[in-house]
């Protein structure tokens, strides 16, 4: 994506590209033709699907031959340079290695990114789940309704050279099986020849990806050069009028006098004499009406370079019937060898109603002048019409939690109110070093005429660079003509491998920030119970650990009840004997005639079974939680700093003095399988390469079985990939090990947030950690989070032979294996851990 001066902001997100080799004339030839139906894969991108091709001597002569056809049906920078076996470990040189029926990926470097195959040949066609976002809208629209079926994207084609040669086709399935497809289609729509197609500034469309992520309109060509014209596409993909304009009312007298005709226009613009004022790029310019928009209207001469120092450049545009004009949008595209432009002044000329506007612009769109931007807008002043005011939005922008979560990818908003939109504008000049970083919260301005009410922004960014993919929590906009703050909530990946595939979303404003607010807390807390959920299983022994008191919760014979325990205090372990969603009973491991409870308001021990054990598990998004009675809402268990059992009034250290950490005892016996999550959806997997990464699902890929050696001494082999163990060898962290002493990991259990974190033994004081990117490294222990994994028990393992179990139980036998007994196989655990998130959830 680039920075369009388009006033919509329409992208429809590349996928698969299925093609089939046109044959060639027959030629001669002595040997036999050997076929083979070979299907390649893009490196790293599982949402393009596939392209299936036969390969025989009759298409394809040389290899290169090969990489060139597939260079023209996988959208790769440079082109399809290099072939190997999904893995990456095998590249292929020659078309006798390719074997029938086989899969491959492709790639325009040495450097490849292993795919899951199975996965990308599922990748739904994108005209099934994705279309151009429109901006035609009512005044505050709700969100639009999923699961909806939705039409094919409109593209507006141009002849090149003639603007007024142009057809609307429709980016259908039948039609954008291949580029060459496409181009043939577009030969018989356009009845003349096309090999070339370019942007409507003059950029080539090289590929079928291209043109699906253009701006909504090309211009077909021969073998001849782009030729500059006003292809206006604002008549053909955007509404009539602009939104909520259209509520206002005026006198008749003023919008009779421009009339259908009064869409001639001489446009004066004046570059100033300051030095280096002249400027390379294509310079546009869009006219607002009260009616609608004009199109980007590109400003070409026919006398020499325009736009020059100290130069007067005058031109004649015809735009259409617009209604009154309030303001309009000057910008470039930012191009050639000195791009930057100062612009004095501009004159406007309505030749039918004789109207002359005069704006005085004294200002640089360049990059590296004033605030950066390359596009502005200005107000017009119209006789009995109210000047708008020019606004500098304050735009905050906040990257989620997920590991990987930010982008170095060009991101881009449009924002749009009852008085018109921005266009599209890129954020790139934060007041932070750097932008988009995982939980990092930016801030930009943006300059625009005022807009009004706001109430939609469409963001997205452009998908380049590696590990381009972004997870946006929200956006909050400020205007400070009003002082009003508009949020707008997201918690979404823009990701084509992640999520829907999407990198583009429409977002709808709320209210005000503070209901937006609740809702992403209400949100981190539904994703934190269905993370956390497993451990209140029927049947778990757990410990809960208080962070004011710096203990854990004991209950006594005597039914008392504290916060100072030890972790090895046997009166400091509860069983769950009853569960519903996030209602349990939790009993005295030791004392099975006694459960917590909350009577009149405080914490002690009473006979299981009775109303007031029932207590309801509230999830905070610090993974720390509440226990709050069931029988009586808003009485929560609480303790003093001493330990001691208080209530709301009396504790005096705000949250605290209610949360607890809770802990699984029995989590790393010998065999049980886990998930060690890296946050509330993702987990620590193996990837095909044999590296490890914090980003994977939270699925049977990402499973680890583990391998007790001795007391507090783990390994853990890939329940998915067997023989494959975590380690840290030779600076390296990934999951090639072979079960020797490289693999064998301390576990360190974290009080402060019940995660854990694995030393390697072999090499004290390194620890499996993560970078920003989610890959694995060995790292020195720090509290920053990176070296935090967060156990989920698949299934529990069985007491160790040795008897290291950490947890006693009666009649010598563990807790887990009880447990073990009671939970079905490996699929069908993870499906009713599910079903329970989601009944939860629902609550």
């Amino acid at each position: 994506m680039s920075e369009t001066p388009s006033t919509s902001f329409s992208v429809i997100h590349p996928t698969s590209s299925k093609g089939q080799v046109l044959s060639p004339h027959h030629t001669s030839i002595t040997h036999p033709v050997v076929a083979k139906r070979i299907s390649f894969y893009k490196s790293g991108d599982p949402q393009f699907g596939r392209v299936r091709v036969v390969v025989n001597p009759r298409c394809f002569k040389t290899f290169d031959a090969l990489l060139d056809n597939l260079s023209r049906k996988v959208p790769l920078p440079f082109g399809v340079r290099n072939i190997t076996t999904p893995r990456g470990r095998h590249s292929i040189t020659r078309l006798e290695e390719l074997e029938d029926g086989e899969s491959y990926l492709c790639s325009h470097g040495k450097k490849v990114q292993p795919l899951d195959l199975d996965k990308a040949s599922r990748c739904p066609r994108p005209w099934h789940s994705s279309r151009a976002i429109s901006t035609r809208a009512h005044h505050f629209p709700a969100a639009p309704a999923t699961g909806v079926r939705l039409a094919p994207r409109r593209l507006v084609v141009f002849k090149n050279g003639d603007p007024k040669a142009k057809r609307v086709v429709l980016l259908s399935k039948k039609v954008t099986q291949t580029f060459e497809a496409f181009l043939q289609h577009l030969t018989e729509v356009m009845q003349c020849r096309v090999t070339k197609l370019y942007a409507t500034d003059g950029r080539k469309v090289p590929s079928l990806q291209a043109v699906i992520l253009s701006s909504g309109a090309v211009v077909a060509a021969g073998r001849e050069p782009f030729k500059p014209g006003n292809y206006d596409t604002q008549k053909y993909l955007l509404p009539a009028r602009l939104p909520g304009i259209s509520h206002r009312v005026y006198p008749k007298g003023n919008t009779r006098s421009e009339n259908r005709k009064s869409g001639n226009w001489k446009v004066f613009i004046t570059t100033s004499d300051l030095p280096n004022a002249g400027t390379s790029s294509q310079i546009y310019i869009i006219l607002y009406g009260l009616r609608r928009s004009s199109a980007p209207i590109y400003l070409y001469g026919t006398d020499g370079a325009q736009f020059q120092d100290g130069h007067k450049d005058i031109f004649t545009i015809t735009v259409g019937d617009i209604g009154i004009l309030f303001k309009i949008r000057i910008g470039h595209t930012n191009s050639g060898l000195s791009p930057s432009w100062h612009c004095k002044e501009i004159q406007l000329w309505n030749t039918n109603s004789g109207k002359h506007f005069y704006i005085p612009v004294q200002r640089w769109l360049a990059r590296d002048q004033e605030d950066g931007q390359i596009s502005r807008e200005f107000p017009v002043l119209n006789k009995g019409q109210p000047i708008l005011p020019v606004t500098i939005y304050e735009v905050h922008v906040a990257t989620g939690e997920l590991w990987n979560a930010g982008t170095i990818a060009n991101v881009y908003i449009s924002i749009f109110g009852e008085k018109g939109d921005t266009g599209s504008r890129q954020l790139f000049q934060s007041k932070s070093s750097f932008s988009f970083l995982r939980g990092q919260t930016d801030t930009f301005s943006l300059e625009a005429v005022h807009l009004g009410v706001l109430y939609k922004i469409v963001i997205g960014h452009d998908g380049l660079g590696p590990g381009n993919g972004w997870f946006l929590d929200d956006v909050v906009i400020r205007d400070p003509t009003t002082n009003h703050e508009y949020a707008f909530f997201c918690h979404r990946w823009l990701d084509q491998g992640e999520d829907d595939g999407k990198i583009v979303r429409e977002l709808y404003a709320r209210d005000n920030s503070i209901i937006s607010a609740r809702q992403k807390l209400e949100c981190n807390r539904k994703e934190t119970w269905a993370a956390e959920s497993w451990k209140f299983m029927k049947g778990n022994t757990l410990q809960f650990y208080n962070k004011l008191t710096g203990g854990f919760v004991r209950l006594h014979p005597d039914g008392t009840v504290d916060a100072i325990g030890e972790k090895t205090d046997k009166y400091g372990l509860f069983d769950v004997i009853f569960n519903k969603e996030n209602i349990c009973i939790f009993q005295s491991h030791e004392m099975r005639h006694l459960s917590l409870a909350l009577s009149n308001g405080s914490v002690t021990g009473m006979a299981s079974g009775g109303a007031s054990t029932e207590l309801r598990v509230l999830y905070q998004p610090n993974r720390c939680t509440l226990l709050e009675s069931a029988l009586a809402p808003g009485h929560t268990v609480i303790f003093d700093r001493h330990g001691k059992t208080a209530d709301e009034s009396s504790a005096g250290y705000a949250d605290l003095s209610k949360e607890f950490v809770v802990f699984v005892k029995g989590m790393f016996l010998n065999s049980a399988v886990v998930l060690l999550a890296t946050s509330l959806c993702q987990a620590l997997c193996l990837q095909p390469d044999g590296t490890c990464s914090g980003v994977g699902n939270q699925s049977e890929k990402s499973y680890w079985k583990v391998h007790k050696i001795s007391s507090g001494i783990c390994m853990f082999e890939s329940v998915k990939n067997a023989q494959m163990y975590l380690r840290i060898k030779d600076g390296q962290c990934d999951g090639t090990g072979t079960g020797d002493i490289d693999c064998h990991f301390k576990i360190k259990k974290n009080l402060e947030n019940a995660s854990i974190s694995l030393e390697s033994a072999k090499n004290p004081g390194l620890f499996v950690g993560l970078q920003s990117d989610g890959q694995a490294k060995p790292v020195i222990y720090t509290k920053d989070g990176n070296a935090f994994f967060y156990p989920q028990v698949i299934k529990f393992g069985r007491k160790n032979p040795m008897g290291m179990s950490a947890t006693p139980s009666q009649g010598g036998k563990d807790p887990g294996v009880k447990n073990q007994q009671e939970i079905p196989p490996d699929s069908e655990v993870k499906g009713s851990l599910l079903s329970s998130t989601a009944n939860s959830n629902r609550k």
